[in-house]
């Protein structure tokens, strides 16, 4: 007998602890996710479950790896199980038209997520950050590093490396920092010694650093043999470690030659240690966990029947709609604030980056 009180004690226990989470389970969010070739997407992977779940909400997490016919397999599938939301950071955000057509059959609401996904009217709302800005933030930080690092010199040397072009982001970065950089190049107080110029030259498919790697060294070997490189542009800190490999075995950073300034986004372990060394001069930070939080608001707002919190009606047209979204803010990051915005905000342990 008292073993049964027992039994039946553990299972009433167990109910108990059950029955509060199922309460809670206000709805079941699939979260598409490109890669895990950047500890960037795994940290916004990541973020979303927390949030989500914390919220109250089930979720499914899949990475596709850069592969697109995985990615829409792994969305038909979401919804063949039936989740509410689809949050999608695409791979290529062309590509998903039909699936998202699906979605949408089935009722399933749809957010873009840090991405656009272009050519379908059936995204519902877009969480991203203001990627014109950072591509600003980029070109700024590059022009203050060739003033600070090479100040007699005129005109500074500089190439151009641009994001994936599947990737609709990446024009935004592009435009951003050619709308600092362009005035001047026409001034004459930049030089692009190769003239490569415009995405369709300079972009980089599937931001792959190891592309840009072997693209760095060959405009040095056909265009610096005789001349200083002062500056790179890269949208990316996993282009930017590529490209410093590149510059670092024809010997700058060592000796009397200077290391260029190179700029970078996402604040990566691996380039904020670069720019602690001197080799990368810059990054642009974007805050995951605030992505998350507002992605987690909007999906809250869809599914009770409200209206999500947005801050931008204009800016992204996906060439069948604008997308209602909200845009967070970039941060710069050098070697002067890396604590202060990385290690202060609890991002980064200190013993991480050390």
């Amino acid at each position: 007998m008292r073993f049964t009180r027992r039994v039946l004690g553990a299972t009433a226990l167990a109910l108990l602890i059950a029955t509060p989470s199922l309460a809670q389970d206000k709805g079941y969010v699939g979260i598409a996710m490109p890669t895990k070739s950047s500890a960037r997407w795994i940290d916004d992977g990541n973020n979303m479950v927390k949030q989500f779940e914390e919220a109250g909400y089930t979720t499914d997490l899949q990475y596709a790896e850069d592969d697109i016919p995985n990615q829409l397999a792994q969305i038909e599938n979401m919804i063949t199980k039936g989740v509410n939301v689809l949050v999608i950071a695409a791979i290529d955000g062309t590509t998903l038209s039909d699936a998202l057509a699906n979605a949408a059959a089935a009722d399933i609401k749809i957010v873009a997520y840090d991405r656009l996904i272009r050519d379908s009217g059936d995204v519902d709302y877009y969480a991203t950050f203001d990627n014109f800005k950072v591509g600003v933030q980029q070109a700024q930080t590059l022009v203050d590093g060739l003033k600070e690092r090479f100040p007699d010199v005129s005109p500074w040397n500089v190439e151009l490396f641009g994001g994936s072009p599947d990737d609709n982001n990446a024009y935004f970065f592009y435009n951003g920092a050619m709308s600092v950089l362009q005035p001047l190049i026409d001034e004459g107080k930049i030089a692009i010694p190769s003239g490569q110029t415009g995405m369709d030259t300079v972009g980089t498919l599937r931001w792959d650093g190891s592309v840009a790697q072997s693209r760095m060294d060959n405009l040095l070997s056909a265009n610096y043999t005789d001349k200083t490189i002062h500056g790179v542009l890269s949208p990316y800190d996993g282009l930017s470690i590529g490209i410093i490999s590149s510059l670092t075995g024809v010997g700058y950073g060592s000796g009397d030659q200077k290391m260029p300034i190179v700029t970078g986004q996402d604040a990566e372990v691996p380039s904020v240690k670069a720019i602690l060394r001197g080799d990368q001069y810059s990054t642009i930070f974007k805050d995951t966990r605030e992505l998350a939080r507002v992605t987690v608001g909007m999906v809250d707002a869809l599914l009770e029947g409200s209206e999500p919190e947005i801050n931008d009606t204009e800016t992204y047209d996906n060439g069948v709609k604008v997308v209602p979204s909200y845009l967070l803010e970039p941060v710069p990051v050098t070697a002067e604030n890396w604590e202060k915005v990385l290690v202060d905000s609890g991002y980064y342990d200190k013993g991480q980056i050390d």
